[in-house]
């Protein structure tokens, strides 16, 4: 019998980070969020899902008129505002409107990054914490760190630079009917007893409107643990594979979602719906397994020592999975090896660790049934790459300022896996090469499907990458569980095989 977990015991993001930070001496926006309480949400079984990003931007296209229109087919929605005021109707169009200020105010902090994900933001965050610094992380386009302009300033040898901006105006909220308009103040609740249409879109039945941290604003869905599950497994790992592979996917997703739900906690929701989180869409068809899948396993998580693991997942880790310090800057997790991933006579016939390329070369070379997830279309894959698309990506990256002849590629470590972890990029006109390091190697060499590969020369133009895998390669495969559902193997089989010596725990949620 499983046994039970308070979930308040469990939410690991909030043990540490679920305080209502001051984020007004950073930011200057995100004032009227404070009300949204996250943790208890979690408590209660919800997650807030940040549907639509950056609203009232002006890059922002959704709504090209920066109006948002909800509407139920029989049933009234209510609309509550944070000034008080409330709306009771069939349609509620809100519309975003620029409102300049009497006052213009000014926006300092410094910032580090950018980062390639979450994770080494966070671990940099933890560092500047350790330091005595104010750290927040932020994502108005990529993983960033924020601490306040001070005396103290940090090391000069950490990458950092300072933002300064002023702002004549605010993007405001307004509810708009036929006959009149009236100031909102987020965050604004939307709700009904009914599915609720946003742009003629079927989405779901409680919103947020609320202000983030960049000026804009996010809808934001308040959705059941499992409702949302149903949203992701169809996107993540497929509504067509196996139900014990979609079973252990339910499991790790809900797992992987209350770890990381501290993700955006500085714009008040808790995950994205991008590959920075976790894949959602609001499920619009009903995939009969998907469903049954997410039943069998409600309310389950993966736990370590009666505590939440961060149950990291991948498409194909090419027959290899990776130590998290491979792929991030962070420290490894005793339940994430690097192993082989296949049988007990494949694992004789390799032995980790993989050290060069000539040995990288001789597993990617060896193909055999015995090895889990090799159906998966870039299990193994290579790739012609030329200098100049090397230099783009790192002018697009801000790597270089401008073109330069590259010289030479030189793999310089790599992990346990065998996977690269420091890359060297040689160029003409720079006295220094550049280093990549980690996750930084595919976020601006984003040609590469994972960092688990050899590098030839072809000619003077040419480079033949050749490796295996998609993804950052630690923790679960999916296409290796979804072989070892085809072979027989039970979900609580496949989770032990990749999180090894973690528990399966019931979380209780709060009925209040």
């Amino acid at each position: 019998m499983l046994r039970k977990l308070n979930l308040k015991f469990l939410i690991y993001g909030c043990w540490l980070f679920c305080s209502i930070s001051p984020i007004l001496t950073l930011s200057g926006f995100a004032d009227e969020s404070s009300k949204i309480n996250l943790t208890q949400e979690l408590k209660k079984g919800n997650f807030l899902i940040g549907l639509k990003q950056y609203l009232g931007a002006r890059s922002d296209n959704f709504p090209k008129k920066n109006n948002i229109t909800f509407t139920t087919k029989n049933e009234f929605l209510k609309l509550h505002s944070t000034n008080g005021l409330k709306h009771k109707s069939k349609k509620i169009n809100i519309v975003l409107k620029k409102k300049n200020l009497i006052t213009p105010f000014t926006v300092e902090r410094i910032v580090f990054g950018p980062f390639a994900s979450y994770e080494s933001a966070q671990k940099q965050a933890e560092k500047l914490k350790e330091k005595g610094y104010q750290a927040l992380v932020a994502f108005p386009n990529n993983w960033e760190v924020w601490i306040p302009v001070g005396k103290n300033l940090p090391d000069k040898k950490l990458n950092y630079r300072l933002f300064k901006k002023s702002y004549k105006s605010k993007i405001i909220p307004f509810l708009v009917t036929e006959y009149s308009q009236h100031e909102l103040q987020g965050p604004i609740y939307i709700s009904s007893s009914q599915e609720i249409s946003i742009n003629d879109i079927n989405l779901g039945k409680k919103f947020y409107l609320a202000k983030d941290s960049y000026g804009t604003w996010t809808l934001i869905q308040k959705i059941k643990f499992d409702d949302y599950l149903k949203g992701v497994l169809p996107h993540e790992i497929g509504s067509n594979s196996p139900l014990e592979a979609l079973k252990a996917q339910a499991v790790i997703a809900r797992t992987w979602a209350l770890y990381n739900s501290d993700r955006f906690k500085i714009d008040q929701y808790h995950l994205c719906i991008t590959t920075q989180c976790q894949v959602y869409k609001p499920h619009l068809i009903e995939y009969k397994n998907v469903h049954k899948a997410i039943e069998d396993t409600s309310n389950l998580i993966i736990t370590y020592k009666k505590k939440p693991i961060n149950s990291f997942y991948h498409g194909s880790n090419g027959g290899i999975s990776a130590r998290a310090s491979e792929s991030w800057q962070i420290k490894d997790y005793r339940y994430l090896n690097s192993m082989i991933d296949g049988s007990n006579a494949l694992k004789k016939a390799f032995r980790l660790p993989i050290k060069s390329g000539d040995e990288l070369n001789k597993f990617l070379e060896f193909a055999d049934e015995k090895v889990y997830g090799r159906k998966h279309s870039l299990f193994r894959w290579e790739k012609i790459i030329s200098n100049e698309m090397i230099q783009n990506n790192l002018l697009n990256n801000q790597s270089i300022k401008e073109k330069s002849d590259l010289v030479d590629l030189n793999i310089i470590d790599r992990g346990f896996s065998g996977r690269v972890t420091k890359l060297e990029i040689k160029l003409k006109n720079l006295k220094k090469p550049i280093v990549l390091v980690k996750d930084d190697i595919r976020r601006i060499l984003s040609f590469l499907p994972s960092n688990l590969f050899t590098i030839n020369k072809l000619n003077d133009n040419l480079w033949l990458f050749k490796g295996g895998g998609f993804g950052h390669g630690v923790g679960l495969s999916q296409s290796g569980a979804i072989e070892m559902a085809e072979l027989g193997f039970t979900y609580e089989q496949i989770l032990n095989h990749y999180y090894k010596g973690t528990k399966i725990k019931k979380i209780e949620i709060s009925s209040q």
